[in-house]
């Protein structure tokens, strides 16, 4: 044949290997092995090898040898041709330096003469003369624009490599690089898998896997009118003073223990335990619905959750309260299980907590009631319906507004105003916290842009942002967003995050609130004193400002722990270069023990309660 039927005939066979069904399902060695016997039985090489780059690229290592004189076909292989034995061979870039730098630069590397070549002669004094090659053919294998490997034929004669055999393997090292990027796919997929179905603190399903299986479950026993499901919601007790008192990674050990204890348990009809959240597992039940095996399984639930845990050289007293709801006894639909265990839960907690409650009528009233105000609170955020009431901080002479507070209400319909007491829980526990502080920062433009088309320069307007808005990539994105359809800078406002808000993922906190920063607004943390925060944290973001939380002013200068703290707190803001906002100021004597102490900025009753914005205008731009 010439070169051109050759070049043919060597294609037509990799492309009807590489898109054979078999070839396709098989493991990633054995696409290698098959390669590599292809590529030596077309071009008649004795020996192909396929070989991988480390990370720091100082050595190859051989991971597939096809050899002709072995068994008949290709085969994974770590073994030493020379010697037989199972050792890695691994060639390095400081005994070869010469190759390496030639696999680097050349598309093919193509040697007629291997044991006088300059670029491969290194391997003459203890591998070329011992295997018998004369002519070697190497082709690089990338995974990208990034160097991965090597594909080696080496022939035991001399031989003049034409252009087909050039061309092929290109062609195989081209072939293995589409395997190694399928596979890292099939790796990221696997991996996004499990991320998206379970929880990665603890390995347990997360709430979507526990969905998917209520869901599953709840139709055979609902098709074959026999059986029963009951879910056992727990929630852990007050493990929010733990993270406030010890820092979230004593929580973070607190949850895994807690959930190798529940997964360890055994009971009866046990199926399924998921977290469903920070401080929520979910136990599924299958046919032991009966009051006494509920019972048994709630009373060991507690037991194992109440046994003490070592952490951070504390031992620590956990408890937790649980909610139990059945199906069909209480429900038909999935969903409805969930919420129904979870109501059970809270009812629990308001009991006491450190015990079970199971779902009942009564508490199906009280589930109703906050289910609904649930969909209340989605409707009237997804219409822009929420207001927004201000709340002046004054300078040191009480009188002079510096900024102010902008602070949700909701105006419902049928319970009048609502303060965020009433429905920031159910927001929370429903995903609304992003869109609702959304929601408030949009009314909060509406209400500059007026101001400013009537000629009034209102001060910096401080926004409250929930952990959910701040572990948001694109939240600066979409606060300039916002900012933009209302010509209002971003300057005009100040942003007031909690010390809990900013304990999540730090390089996520980190770039969000510096870009924050960066489009001209100051930031400020809030509830100063109340959670936890280490220095070295609150040292690398870019707060200007400190607010000292209503708790620690509430007493002064009457308590002395308050009045340690509050100086605490100030002193170290002095060090920092922040200023310092007292909340919670509502009399003279507040008022003269913080400006006697050197405290900025002042906010409270004792200037004003929050108003409705035409109530501010009124108060300080009329007349």
């Amino acid at each position: 044949m010439d070169d051109s039927e050759t070049f043919v005939s060597y294609h037509k066979a990799l492309m009807e290997l590489s898109h054979d069904s078999g070839f396709i399902r098989q493991q990633r060695h054995q696409k290698l092995s098959a390669l590599a016997s292809l590529c030596g039985r077309l071009l008649g090489v004795e020996r192909v090898s396929v070989w991988f780059f480390h990370p720091g690229r100082d050595r190859i290592t051989c991971e597939c040898l096809y050899d002709i004189h072995e068994e008949p076909g290709a085969r994974q292989q770590n073994v030493s041709s020379t010697n037989k034995d199972l050792s890695p061979v691994n060639l390095y870039r400081s005994d070869h330096p010469n190759y390496f730098q030639a696999i680097s630069e050349e598309r093919i590397l193509a040697v007629n003469d291997a044991r006088n070549d300059p670029r491969t002669s290194s391997f003459k004094s203890n591998y070329l003369p011992s295997v018998g090659i004369h002519s070697m053919l190497d082709a690089p294998v990338f995974d990208g624009s990034r160097l991965s490997g090597v594909v080696c034929l080496e022939a035991c004669h001399p031989r003049n490599w034409t252009l087909p055999e050039l061309s092929f393997a290109i062609s195989i090292a081209d072939t293995i690089s589409l395997v190694n990027i399928y596979e890292a796919w099939m790796s990221s997929q696997k991996a996004l898998d499990f991320i998206s179905r379970f929880d990665t603190l603890t390995g347990l399903p997360n709430i979507d896997s526990l969905k998917e299986r209520v869901v599953h479950l709840a139709k055979k026993v609902l098709k074959r009118q026999k059986g029963s499901l009951a879910l056992i919601w727990i929630d852990v007790d007050r493990l929010k003073a733990i993270n406030d008192g010890l820092g979230p990674q004593a929580g973070d050990s607190v949850i895994a223990e807690l959930g190798q204890r529940l997964k360890t348990l055994r009971l009866e009809g046990k199926d399924m335990l998921a977290r469903i959240g920070g401080d929520e597992f979910a136990m599924l039940i299958r046919h032991q619905t009966h009051a006494e095996a509920l019972n048994h399984a709630a009373d060991q639930i507690l037991r194992s959750i109440e046994q003490p845990i070592r952490v951070s050289g504390q031992s620590l007293g956990i408890s937790a309260s649980l909610g139990i709801c059945l199906l069909p006894k209480d429900c038909v639909e999935p969903q409805e299980l969930l919420r129904g265990a979870e109501a059970a839960m809270y009812h629990a907690k308001n009991l006491g907590r450190a015990q079970a409650t199971v779902f009942d009528s009564a508490i199906r009233i009280t589930a109703q009631s906050r289910f609904a105000l649930e969909r209340e609170l989605r409707s009237t955020i997804s219409n822009n319906a929420l207001d927004v009431f201000y709340q002046p901080i004054v300078d040191q002479a009480g009188k002079n507004l510096v900024c102010m507070e902008a602070l949700v209400r909701w105006n419902h319909p049928l319970r009048g105003w609502l303060s965020p007491i009433e429905f920031l829980d159910i927001a929370r526990g429903s995903g609304l916290m992003y869109a609702l502080g959304e929601c408030v920062l949009q009314r909060v433009c509406e209400d500059w842009s007026e101001a400013s088309s009537s000629g009034i320069q209102l001060p910096t307007i401080s926004v409250n942002l929930s952990a959910e808005q701040v572990l948001t990539v694109d939240l600066p994105d979409r606060i300039e967003e916002i900012c933009a359809k209302q010509k209002m800078p971003v300057s005009a406002l100040q942003f007031e995050v909690t010390e809990d808000s900013i304990q999540g993922d730090s390089g996520i906190i980190e770039k969000v609130l510096e870009r924050l920063v960066k489009a001209g607004a100051e930031l400020a943390i809030d509830d100063f004193g109340t959670g936890y925060s280490s220095l070295s944290r609150l040292k690398s973001l870019p707060f200007s400002r400190i607010k000292i939380d209503r708790s620690f002013i509430k007493d002064l200068p009457n308590d002395e722990n308050d009045c340690a703290i509050t100086l605490s707190i100030i002193g170290l803001a002095r060090g920092l270069g922040l200023s310092v906002v007292a909340e919670g100021v509502e009399n003279e004597s507040h008022e003269a023990w913080l400006l006697e102490r050197g405290c900025d900025y002042l906010q409270g009753y004792r200037y004003s309660k929050p108003l409705p914005f035409t109530q501010i205008i009124d108060r300080y731009y009329s007349g």
